[in-house]
């Protein structure tokens, strides 16, 4: 049995031998990766027949001669090892894409429900390299590529495969208090104004428009709802029900009692059906404390330094003092953390654990992975800066799970 890693090389070689498409693409690991984790099917963006050609390459492939075989004229089956954490479902309930995919939160949720992902996409290159040491598939980049208003929806069907939920939690920054706050003092435009991230959503109308999947599932921080008084939200809202003839139900989730953070994001399912009752699941329970989750021995590297430790004092002071601005303060660890963000990286200042007899102290990337609810036996960035940027960005995958199981039970 070939590994997937060793069948990625093997169709690479081939491709560089004899030609192919892949030459021109811009995301041939993409491609490859993909079709590997559905080897019955043709490679997304390549001609209809290359699938049966790559599986005749990898099924006659003697490793032990490391030369190709003659096979019967009988199409071979393919069997794939997959080396990773959370390789695909060898049985599946249902399909679904990942868009803005990060590092995998919602693919987890739906996998765990017995879902396989026909389609990821996420452009950030840190995000795509710990996606792929989790799931053994690259994400595609910029999905402009692939719903650009100059592609008809016939297009659109020939480069996104079909699929039965899609799942997007599109990019938060627009439309987030900090981002409208920082976009603002640089005289930047947020929210659907932002000409990069802002208009993704309208990405995930023209796939859906497109393949007509029975659910949409997307996330985005609870100030969407807020944003330019309401304006905002209304738009997505209106462009879901009467543009794509969905339903639209959506709801506010804080996450705390799933792991202990105080996070609290706006989710919304929508169904092809346009006359639904579907009710997001009610996470009832008290705040689980933030020390459930700290590690016993981290390491002294994450303790900060006099002089970061100094500045957050003194900046704290200051703003308190005027009544504006963000603070820093040590963690009560009885209680659920504050949200992690982003930049926490950066500084900590979010959520600094305290430490006897020395100053406090930033979480761990293991730590944050486990805020977000993300299995132990995930791979985070082998950086630490990456690590902290990426687990903020995510999904809390246990609020995931619990809103696909009800989603599942409704359809």
């Amino acid at each position: 049995m070939l590994t997937a890693e060793r069948a990625r090389e093997l169709i690479s070689e081939y491709c560089r031998d004899h030609g192919s498409e892949l030459e021109i693409s811009s995301n041939p690991s993409a491609i490859i990766t993909h079709w590997l984790q559905s080897p019955e099917t043709d490679p997304i963006s390549l001609p209809a027949g290359t699938g049966q050609k790559w599986r005749e390459v990898l099924s006659s492939w003697d490793e032990g001669s490391n030369k190709r075989r003659k096979i019967s004229s009988r199409e071979p089956a393919l069997e794939l090892e997959f080396d990773v954490p959370f390789p695909p479902p060898k049985t599946h309930r249902f399909t679904f894409i990942d868009l803005f995919a990060g590092i995998g939160g919602f693919r987890l949720a739906l996998q765990r429900n017995g879902g396989k992902c026909v389609f990821s996409s996420e452009w950030d290159n840190a995000a795509k390299q710990t996606y792929y040491k989790n799931f053994g598939e690259v994400p595609f980049g910029d999905i402009h590529e692939f719903t650009s208003p100059e592609l008809s929806y016939t297009d659109i069907r020939k480069r996104i495969p079909k699929h039965q939920v899609l799942a997007a939690g599109f990019p938060c920054q627009p439309f987030s208090r900090a981002g409208v706050s920082a976009r603002e003092s640089l005289g930047q435009q947020h929210g659907f104004s932002c000409g990069i991230q802002g208009t993704l959503f309208f990405d995930i109308v023209r796939i859906a428009k497109a393949r007509k999947p029975e659910v949409l599932i997307l996330e985005n921080v609870q100030n969407l709802k807020r944003h330019n008084n309401g304006e905002t939200f209304r738009t997505i809202k209106q462009t879901i029900e009467q543009d794509l003839g969905y339903s639209f139900v959506e709801d506010v989730i804080n996450a705390s009692s799933l792991v202990p953070q105080r996070r609290k994001r706006c989710f919304m399912v929508c169904f092809k059906k346009k006359r639904v009752k579907f009710v997001f699941p009610e996470l009832a329970g008290d705040p689980l404390p933030l020390r459930s989750i700290l590690e016993k021995r981290p390491p002294n590297k994450y303790t900060i330094s006099d002089r970061l430790w100094e500045g957050h004092q003194k900046r704290t002071q200051r703003n308190l003092d005027r009544g504006v601005g963000f603070t820093a303060f040590e963690a009560d660890t009885s209680k659920a953390a504050n949200t992690l963000v982003a930049r926490y990286g950066k500084d900590g200042k979010e959520c600094l654990i305290p430490q006897k007899g020395k100053n406090p102290r930033k979480l761990t990337p293991r730590e944050c992975a486990r805020l977000m609810g993300f299995p132990e036996d995930f791979k985070p960035a082998e950086s630490d800066t990456p690590a902290y940027k990426q687990f903020g960005n995510s999904v809390v995958v246990p609020v995931v799970e619990r809103i696909i199981e009800e989603v599942l039970n409704y359809l």
